[in-house]
């Protein structure tokens, strides 16, 4: 069976919000990936903290008793980001052109070890995309990454995969697509 919104309390943040509580976030990333908070997380703080500053902007908690059990944060995709830079197959005219509005990152979506596979991940990029103005979300998965298998029952379709940047974690990552709004369930 999966969660629902009666069994964890769940809230958006704005950025300044989500600074208060990067700790917090940084300690359920560790858990999520079952490490020691450490050189995983410490790459994290400085993508989160990035994240924070960008336009659009929305982290989206859950709690259980108070707990911080799982998160997803995002953001609006900029045109000068590079984003689509090298993807393979080749995509069709106009698919990779950004406005600053057209598209949502879907940046991180963590759950604590205890608390993975009962659907939370789901129900957490469910609430960050529901309200979303975008016309479409994109997310990142390295390639060799479990939970990219989940996507594609989610509604996303993996669209090609890019090349990783200089310090990248990943030397390459799958892109996945999903349009906007999502069907109402």
């Amino acid at each position: 069976m999966a969660l629902t919104t009666a069994d964890v309390d769940l809230a958006h943040h704005d950025g300044q919000a989500a600074e208060a509580m990067l700790d917090e976030l940084a300690d359920a990333y560790a858990d999520a990936y079952g490490v020691e908070p450490g050189e995983k997380s410490e790459a994290f703080r400085g993508r989160a903290q990035s994240a924070f500053k960008a336009a659009g902007f929305d982290l989206v908690t859950a709690r259980a008793a108070g707990e911080l059990v799982g998160f997803v944060f995002g953001y609006r995709l900029r045109p000068e980001r590079g984003w689509w830079d090298g993807l393979d197959p080749e995509p069709p005219p106009g698919f990779t052109e950004e406005t600053g509005t057209r598209t949502v990152v879907l940046s991180e979506i963590e759950v604590r070890k205890a608390w993975q596979r009962q659907g939370l991940g789901r129900l957490l990029q469910a609430e960050f995309l529901r309200d979303r103005a975008e016309e479409r979300a994109t997310l990142a998965t390295g390639l060799e990454v479990p939970s990219q298998h989940v996507y594609p029952r989610w509604g996303w379709t993996r669209v090609g995969q890019v090349p990783g940047k200089l310090g990248a974690y990943f030397s390459a990552y799958h892109r996945f697509v999903v349009s906007l709004p999502l069907p109402r369930p």
